[in-house]
């Protein structure tokens, strides 16, 4: 599980830290996690100066046990490296073993979704949650005065990347070791996949899981969280 940094511009508070309904944010993500029983272990990716901040999260709110804590990397991709390597060494991940990598800032990841995305994975090798685009996808050039449009994309042919993301355990490791001889950075995992030609299967995503960018999204999720509760 990755942990990103503030939320908007100027934020002070990291969005881990920040809460809905009274909850912080890496909270409600661990217990979706947790409420799956096939989850044998989850590490949480965070930086250095968070770490007693995130360990005492875990220990407020009951959640030791199967959760481990890791120093992070400035990028998301060194943060997942660095989850990945302690927990092969600590667990002894097979290659056949499925791994997900969620980012601390989708709150509202249910755990209905994370069984399909790990059934996803060992059917396929690797898989995303996404969702399907309801806009018009445009295809633009960028110029000295601004953009101009020169195609557009088929909806059919778009999804909206989320996360979990995962692949089974020695296929996660294969690529992340090539991207590091590489010198290459992707923006998520299943860039990774794909460059080195692995098939990566898409699993429906929900409008619920959404990414916390901005202030305005916490009232959006609270907002999500009290539906789920009527």
């Amino acid at each position: 599980m990755s942990v990103g940094s503030a939320v908007g511009a100027g934020a002070s508070t990291p969005k881990q830290f920040l809460t809905i309904a009274g909850v912080p944010v890496l909270v409600h993500c661990l217990r979706a996690f947790l409420a799956v029983e096939r989850v044998a272990a989850i590490y949480v990716a965070v930086r250095g100066t968070e770490i007693e901040r995130v360990r005492a999260q875990i220990t407020e709110f009951g959640l030791g046990g199967k959760v481990h804590v890791v120093e992070g990397g400035d990028q998301r991709q060194q943060s997942v490296a660095n989850a990945l390597a302690l927990l092969v060494a600590e667990n002894g991940c097979g290659d056949d073993d499925v791994v997900l990598v969620h980012d601390a800032a989708r709150p509202l990841i249910d755990a209905a979704t994370i069984e399909r995305t790990i059934d996803a994975v060992a059917e396929h090798g690797a898989a995303i949650v996404a969702l399907p685009a309801v806009d018009t996808i445009k295809q633009v050039e960028r110029t000295a005065h601004g953009a101009i449009v020169t195609a557009t994309i088929p909806r059919e042919r778009i999804v909206q990347a989320q996360t979990p993301q995962g692949a089974r355990c020695g296929l996660l490791r294969q690529v992340f070791a090539e991207a590091e001889a590489d010198e290459f950075v992707g923006t998520d995992e299943s860039s990774l996949l794909e460059r080195a030609g692995i098939e990566v299967a898409v699993v429906s995503g929900s409008a619920r899981n959404l990414k916390i960018t901005q202030h305005g999204d916490l009232e959006l999720a609270e907002f999500y969280l009290r539906q789920g509760k009527t």
